[in-house]
């Protein structure tokens, strides 16, 4: 690559991928590595800095993560934030212990305003701590950057060898001037020229698919969201008519979509096949009402559709996908001791039989950069900010057995959220919005009569790239004119709750 990288060691802390997300926003490329890669390794790639994460880990665990000594001999800046300054105060010969009482929340720390990581922001700032074991000793040639009531050692510096500790969180929103903290140690301390950009991007991906196709042809499943849109877009600009694009109708979709996305395509010139198969989707799903397999079945059909319509329009090299970034951290537990949270349809997974050579333009990008990226492409806003929508679609919003007449209603609910969000104004403040069908009948009244009809809720979540979610403060009276078109409107539906849950501890979809 030819950008320059900070390169990010991952500890396992929730807020690893907002480190990569905030310096990538300050336009310096980031990446996220396992904490287990050696210094020579590291030095291969030639980063301009490190940064060694936080994680739920303390130093007196057995087992707990360490650190290959020599990369603080490499000459690289180096930034430990949390977890990753009492490593290093370990490795480097401090001492670490176990704090009295946890800190977690908001808390004071007064900087050094002389410390280079520290240079042009207030000297006393409220931030976001996490930790259970606190720096008693910092190396030798180091200075105490930081402080604050609970921590004596909040912050460590050697400006000689460009090695910082941070007992707090800059990463997070919380953190007043968080950013300002990243920016200092990207551009001051690690010299970094701000380089990573969308149409720089595109150039780079646009040499890197011709160079790796070659004369081959590649086929790439489209769904209508813009990961795989954007995925299109770029390879079309890139290797023209051997590319062919298959659009499979799995009969899982939202109101009118299959008949939207066709259109839209066409308008957009590029080459698309057309699948109806929404008929063996429904078979193979009757009676099923286990979630994963759900996902099984659905991922299954999709392959054996999929692969036959690609047979039939002749031989393909290449297999086009819309994995992002998250999509990888979230299922490859390589990138560090973080849990898997869930498998996903898009990253790994193939058939051996299906020999296809994989091509993932995304695969190092977050959501709200493909955004970026397809607004770079020229793409319109109906395509940049569609909202997210599951590859096993309506069939993990429907709880329970999945029949025509419940996704029919579904249906009608869901383009009735969506409708009403978008009069607000709110679809593009929110991450998603969608209804979820309940296997739930409740007693109602309508008219004089008695009802004993379904229930559906509402969900609707901000986020920035789906890792993370919080329930979204919808005004009460859009979710009045939600509730009252849903049950006047879709008759078998006569109750509407909406879902107060953040991510995590429940996830976005409900299945």
């Amino acid at each position: 690559m030819t950008h320059q990288t900070i390169l990010v060691l991952d500890f396992g802390s929730q807020y690893t991928q907002l480190i990569a997300r905030r310096l990538r926003e300050l336009s310096v490329y980031t990446e996220i590595v396992p904490p287990t890669i050696a210094a020579a390794d590291l030095a291969r790639r030639q980063p301009i800095g490190l940064i060694l994460s936080g994680g739920p880990s303390s130093l007196s665990d057995p087992g707990s993560p360490r650190i290959d000594p020599a990369i603080f001999d490499m000459g690289v800046p180096v930034l430990g934030i949390c977890y990753g300054m009492q490593l290093m105060t370990h490795t480097l010969g401090g001492a670490v212990g176990r704090a009295t009482s946890r800190e977690y929340g908001h808390a004071e720390v007064d900087v050094d305003g002389q410390v280079p990581l520290f240079r042009g922001i207030p000297s006393r700032l409220r931030v976001w701590a996490s930790h259970g074991d606190f720096v008693e000793r910092a190396p030798d040639g180091f200075v105490v950057s930081a402080t604050s009531a609970n921590a004596p050692v909040a912050g460590i510096a050697c400006a000689e060898r460009g090695l910082y500790g941070l007992l707090f969180h800059p990463e997070v929103v919380h953190s007043e001037s968080g950013t300002e903290v990243l920016r200092n140690f990207a551009f001051t301390v690690c010299g970094a020229r701000g380089d990573w950009t969308m149409a720089g991007f595109i150039e780079e991906s646009l040499a890197t698919i011709r160079a790796k196709v070659g004369e081959g042809r590649v086929v790439c499943g489209l769904s209508g969201g813009v990961d795989s849109t954007v995925v299109a877009v770029l390879l079309h600009r890139a290797i023209g008519d051997r590319l062919t694009c298959i659009f499979v109708d799995n009969g899982l979709l939202r109101l009118n979509e299959a008949e939207q996305v066709r259109t839209r395509f066409e308008r957009l010139g590029l080459p698309l096949e057309f699948v109806d198969a929404s008929d063996l989707f429904l078979e193979r799903l009757a009676g099923v009402t286990d979630p994963e397999r759900k996902r099984k079945i659905i991922g299954a059909a999709f392959i054996d559709v999929f692969e036959q319509r690609a047979r039939d329009l002749g031989h393909f090299d290449f297999l086009a996908q819309g994995t992002l970034y998250p999509d990888v951290i979230e299922s490859v537990s390589v990138l560090g001791p973080s849990a898997v949270i869930k498998s996903h349809h898009n990253v790994g997974g193939l058939p051996e039989r299906m020999r296809f050579t994989l091509v993932e333009p995304l695969r190092e990008l977050f959501k709200d950069e493909v955004r970026a990226l397809g607004t770079e492409l020229g793409l319109d806003d109906e395509f940049v900010w569609r909202q997210p929508f599951p590859g096993p679609g309506l069939a993990v919003r429907l709880i329970g057995a999945l029949t025509r007449e419940r996704l029919d209603l579904l249906r009608r609910a869901d383009a009735v959220v969506a409708e009403e969000v978008r009069r607000a104004g709110w679809y593009r403040r929110l991450w998603q919005s969608f209804a979820v069908l309940l296997p739930v009948q409740s007693v109602g009244v309508m008219g004089d009569g008695r009802t004993y009809e379904y229930t559906v809720a509402i969900r609707a979540v901000e986020s920035r790239d789906g890792m993370t979610a919080d329930w979204a403060r919808l005004p009460h009276d859009l979710l009045a004119t939600i509730s009252s078109r849903i049950v006047n409107e879709v008759r078998g539906i006569n109750r509407v709750v909406y879902d107060i849950s953040s991510k995590p501890p429940a996830t976005i979809e409900w299945e």
